[in-house]
């Protein structure tokens, strides 16, 4: 005889839409109980306009949980370490290194005239 595998929602409502998940765990005692599951945060994307990167090291977290963690747990330590990734911070230095040297060379063309 196979036991009941069969449990009901705990929850105020009993579809089973996105946020409303359950799954099935065995307890100490061995009866069939019902765990709640949380729906999962799409992670933290680099703010750059185009690049839709999934920034690394971060955890995709709920808004409410990542509020509540830790400053070391929301961010990478670089410059722009929550909101860019290592490419797009790479690409804004060495663009505004190559704007200083253009704002150098046409001053020193200036000067010769």
């Amino acid at each position: 005889m196979v036991k009941d595998a069969r449990v009901t929602k705990n929850t105020r409502h009993s579809y089973a839409t996105r946020s409303n998940l359950i799954k099935k765990v065995k307890t100490p005692g061995g009866r069939l109980s019902v765990k709640i599951i949380k729906k999962k945060s799409s992670g933290v994307k680099c703010g750059e306009a185009g690049c839709d990167v999934m920034l690394p090291g971060i955890k995709k977290m709920s808004t409410s949980a990542f509020r509540q963690s830790k400053k070391r747990e929301r961010k990478v330590s670089r410059t722009y370490g929550g909101n860019l990734c290592g490419t797009c911070v790479q690409n804004r230095i060495v663009r505004a290194f190559l704007i200083e040297e253009q704002k150098i060379v046409k001053k020193m063309l200036a000067q010769k005239k």
